[in-house]
């Protein structure tokens, strides 16, 4: 454990979400309370927001696959699933892990204190009526949760029928979880007016965000170069930085692909993004870490924009028109503060979302400057995250098995379907005969042109022939290296066989080994 610099007794602080919500209790909600915090940017958070599994949120217009997507990873319908063309998810389904399956609708789950969600009380009726868990036992479900939310509809009528803030439902979660999921469909990919609204505002999750362009098996290589070069571009425009934005193009559901050309990307690419996933619950104190921060340079800012109004608020007459006149000159006090203090401006709230609420904050009850608040979160941030950075580190290093089993993970594990099983290096994995022994007499006929010295070829002779393959020099080293089976500087024939199978198998466009497997290696170096 690490010791706290309390002034008390030094505790003991056991891991780090414990750290983390001794930390936000005694140094950062002190603050966020005396300044309102909770009534501008977001609710004060549980000690639930600190212990909860890792969770992932999937956005996208309807009939993009969400639904499907989830059960693809579980592998199982969860209850309270629909799916079909028309928007048939229309409201917010937390899946996650319980002994029976069952619904828990949004009422009975903003008051269950173990879960996440009190705090969306707030958003009323007409959004707990829309909300509800299911819980069910699944493997997957044993390490994260997955939050399904409806699918959004292009056109104005959604946005009044909906009857509850969408967007600020969203971005509630999008702060409290660890990965965010956009949808989009390959096949028809067009960009709505509110799921752009809603991309937008989730803009300061940009680290969580990674964008899945699925149903990819519908149409042809030429098109789907198209469509994804359509998506970055459409996404440049609405995030800013579609560079550090990773998407992940396939087809995300257990159906036989209907055009097969690109099966060996759509392998690859939901390999990746199941690594992504299945990492999560290892960097879910470092995404809750990360959160808080965020959190506290906001609440600090904040601190300093209430005191600098509650400053300029005179005493006793013309309180209504300062009033006014404050919140239409925020951005000058925004300006000043930023000099001041040093902020950068990204870490100032959005001006007009401020103003908008400022307008009904009675401004006499605010309160003036009070530096021991602001210095318990500025030590915060310069020394206690520090020490909980470390444990976070030796919590990792003691958890590397926690990762998501079950579902469609266990899938790439299994036999010769696993990621690679018996292509390129793994070629003849299974087979009796070495396989570099089917083409030898090909390679044996360089070998022997090359002069071999006492059956040998020197790595100055090797490396003409091996730069012809126009590989660059750090693969071939890399091939060299794995070649030379008995480190003695020289090919034989078998390692020269070798050494050209390897060049092959790059050359068709698949990885090299990191260690020789055990069928590759030569007949006459086994067990060496």
């Amino acid at each position: 454990g690490v010791s706290w610099n309390g002034k008390k007794d030094p505790e003991l602080i056991q891991n780090v979400s414990e750290g983390l919500k001794k930390l936000y209790k005694t140094k950062l909600f002190p603050l966020e309370d005396t300044y309102h915090f909770h009534d501008f940017h977001s609710p004060a958070l549980e000690d639930a927001d600190f212990d909860n599994k890792p969770m992932v949120l999937l956005v996208g217009q309807y009939s993009t696959g969400k639904t499907t997507f989830i059960r693809h990873l579980m592998e199982q319908d969860f209850p309270g699933m629909r799916i079909g063309p028309e928007p048939t998810t229309d409201s917010f389904i937390a899946v996650m892990h319980g002994e029976q399956d069952g619904l828990i609708p949004g009422n009975a789950l903003v008051v269950d204190p173990k879960k996440p969600f009190r705090k969306l009380n707030a958003f009323g009726n007409a959004f707990l009526n829309r909300f509800v868990c299911a819980q069910m036992p699944n493997a997957v479900l044993e390490s994260i949760s997955i939050i399904d939310t409806p699918g959004i509809l292009s056109g104005e009528k959604q946005r009044i029928s909906r009857g509850y803030d969408f967007a600020a439902v969203l971005e509630w979660f999008a702060e409290r979880v660890d990965r965010i999921i956009l949808l989009f469909d390959a096949h028809k990919l067009d960009i709505s007016d509110e799921f752009s609204e809603v991309i937008r505002s989730l803009k300061n999750h940009e680290d969580k965000m990674r964008v899945v362009l699925n149903k990819a098996d519908q149409i042809g290589t030429q098109q789907l170069m198209r469509v994804y070069g359509a998506l970055m571009w459409s996404l440049g425009k609405i995030v800013g930085t579609p560079e550090v934005i990773r998407v992940y193009i396939g087809s995300f559901w257990a159906q036989p692909l209907l055009v097969a050309d690109n099966r060996k990307l759509f392998e690859a690419e939901e390999q990746d993004l199941f690594k992504d996933i299945q990492g999560l619950p290892r960097n879910a104190a470092l995404r809750k870490l990360n959160d808080l921060i965020k959190r506290a340079r906001l609440a600090k800012v904040h601190a300093y924009i209430i005191s600098s109004l509650k400053k300029e608020m005179p005493n006793m007459f013309g309180k209504e028109n300062k009033k006014k006149e404050l919140i239409a000159n925020l951005g000058e006090i925004y300006t000043r503060i930023e000099k001041e203090h040093q902020i950068s401006p990204g870490d100032f709230p959005k001006l007009a979302k401020m103003q908008e609420i400022l307008a009904n904050q009675d401004f006499s009850k605010f309160q003036a400057v009070k530096p021991k608040l602001l210095e318990a979160v500025e030590d915060m941030l310069a020394n206690d995250i520090a020490k909980l950075m470390t444990l976070v580190r030796q919590e990792e290093a003691a958890m590397p098995s926690q990762s998501v089993q079950g579902g469609a993970f266990e899938g790439t594990m299994n036999g010769p379907f696993g990621h690679g099983y018996g292509e390129g290096a793994g070629e003849g994995i299974d087979e009796l005969e070495w396989v570099v022994a089917r083409d030898k007499p090909t390679y044996d006929e360089i070998f022997y042109t090359l002069s071999p010295v006492n059956g040998k070829v020197s790595g100055a002779l090797a490396k003409k022939e091996m730069v012809k393959s126009k590989l660059p020099n750090t693969v071939l080293g890399k091939i060299w290296k794995l070649a030379d089976v008995d480190k003695d500087g020289y090919l034989d024939d078998e390692e020269f066989a070798l050494a050209n199978h390897l060049i092959k198998v790059k050359l068709e466009g698949h990885e090299l080994p990191t260690d020789l497997p055990e069928h590759l290696i030569p007949p006459s170096k086994r067990g060496l």
